[in-house]
């Protein structure tokens, strides 16, 4: 008899925010306040174009946006909440600390423009929320963390390919290598992407 079993399973967090009390308002909140960011934060704009990202972030120049505007607090509420529960899935043993929101920063990303692949330093958990996601926007792509290490091995599947919608939520340890695809949208993708740390 023989038997396989999952060891080191790599769990991706899902939930669409749209099925939450309240979110129309604050989505349309939240797009407003981006549209904002991305008009006025120069120091965003500046970094953004020295360092070739095919739009605006404020990552560089405003990562503590719950501090700065009423819908980004009120966002990070409804994250916390998702974010225990992941820990909780994930079997997280804290002992005294606790998972805190240390970033969370804006992202409006031109048609047709990337975010090459990326992991999270300093970071426990990792994660985006979609604000606008216009038809034909680029996907998020996730690798598979052992990549490296497969020296020899035939090919398989490797990356996993997710197509979110105005409202998703997705959230993974910070290890987990990442990146945007590059898309065939008419319009820009807004979304907001945050850390959190274990302290």
């Amino acid at each position: 008899m023989s038997a396989i079993r999952d060891l080191f399973v790599t769990r991706l967090y899902e939930a669409s925010l749209t099925a939450e009390r309240g979110w129309a308002a604050l989505g349309a909140d939240l797009a407003d306040a981006c549209a904002m960011l991305a008009n006025e934060d120069h120091a965003g704009r500046a970094w953004s174009k020295t360092n070739g990202y095919g739009g605006y972030t404020s990552y560089a120049s405003l990562n503590d946006l719950p501090r700065r505007a009423t819908a980004f607090g009120e966002l990070k509420r409804r994250l916390d909440k998702h974010a225990a529960a992941f820990a909780r899935q994930l079997d997280f043993d804290l002992g005294g600390g606790r998972l805190a929101l240390d970033s969370l920063w804006a992202s409006v990303l031109k048609p047709g423009a990337a975010h090459s692949g990326h992991i999270h330093p300093h970071s426990v958990l990792s994660g985006t929320v979609y604000v606008t996601v216009p038809s034909g926007a680029g996907a998020l792509r996730l690798e598979d963390p052992r990549l490296p290490l497969m020296m020899a091995a035939p090919p398989r599947q490797s990356f996993v390919t997710l197509t979110p919608e105005p409202g998703t939520l997705f959230m993974w340890e910070s290890w987990l290598r990442h990146e945007v695809l590059a898309g065939a949208a008419k319009n820009p993708r807004v979304s907001l992407s945050f850390n959190y740390s274990w302290r």
